[in-house]
């Protein structure tokens, strides 16, 4: 893959790695190594911190962090780079509702922005509600159905989304 695709897409997977350094530093990484100039670094990395309510935690070792927290820093890792393709799987999960929320905010800000797109996997049905415009419903690696997020989760039109986003086993 030409690397200057790869810089235009982002992933967070679950558990993303952290490094062992402080959350600036962690969160800094990708500019560091696409060679952007240390005040700029220093300037998104600020905004970053700040919009995912890190502050606090900006010398702190990462590693040391909580997991919501670490999962705070994984994701503003990501969104730092101002990705084109945000791939984000499971962001959320195992996570309490404040720092779910905190990354829903941020998410759905960056969204607003403009010149991204995010691809998520969840089995959160209603974050998926919460943040999506289309919905994809896949089952055995297959794609069930595709459609607007309101229009799926309303009227969904094939009988196993449908049996799926009522609650009922579809296996």
């Amino acid at each position: 893959m030409d690397i200057s695709l790869k810089r235009r897409i982002a992933v967070v997977l679950p558990g993303d790695s952290l490094f062992n350094g402080t959350v600036f530093s962690n969160i800094a990484y990708g500019l560091r190594i696409r060679g952007m100039a240390r005040r700029v670094i220093r300037e998104r990395v600020h905004d970053v911190i700040e919009r995912f309510g890190l502050s606090d935690k900006t010398h702190k070792n990462a590693r040391a962090l909580s997991s919501g927290e670490a999962q705070r820093v994984a994701v503003a890792r990501a969104l730092v780079t101002r990705p084109e393709f945000l791939f984000l799987d499971e962001p959320t999960a195992s996570l309490d509702p404040p720092n779910t929320g905190i990354i829903e905010t941020v998410l759905k800000e960056a969204r607003a922005g403009g010149g991204m797109t995010v691809v998520m996997i969840t089995h959160n049905m209603f974050q998926a509600r919460r943040l999506a415009d289309r919905v994809a419903f896949v089952y055995g690696g297959r794609v069930i159905e595709e459609a607007p997020a309101e229009q799926l989760f309303s009227a969904p039109e094939e009988d196993l989304t449908r049996r799926f986003i009522t609650g009922r086993m579809v296996w």
